[in-house]
């Protein structure tokens, strides 16, 4: 006598599966391309220099308080324009990390992120 088993159980359809999968990649995509879209803003020493930067690490502003300013010591400057910069990309990596980990469940997918 041959065992029956109830509908949905057995060998897995590698079409759903596929389906299924590629439905995840589009939405991957689609969380990466919003996610490159957005703006960051980072800054350093209370907001003295501040920079904008797009998901995809692209500078699209940098806005300098005029105090920052002290020409006898640019390296300062220069200091605080480097700490607001890894500033924002710290908030893109921490943000994009956050969202794939919300799609992936938590799995390490290279190439994600």
């Amino acid at each position: 006598m041959k065992a029956r088993l109830p509908k949905g159980y057995g060998r897995p359809d590698p079409q759903a599966m596929m389906r299924q999968v590629q439905k995840m990649q589009d939405e991957i995509r689609a969380k990466q391309d919003e996610l490159e879209a957005r703006e960051y803003t980072g800054t350093a020493s209370g907001e003295m220099v501040a920079v904008t930067m797009t998901g995809k690490h692209e500078v699209t502003a940098i806005k300098i308080k005029p105090e920052a300013v002290d020409p006898d010591d640019l390296e300062m400057l220069e200091d605080l324009i480097a700490a607001a910069v890894n500033s924002a990309v710290a908030a893109v990596d921490k943000d994009s990390d956050e969202e794939m980990a919300k799609m992936t469940g938590g799995m390490n997918i290279p190439g994600l992120g």
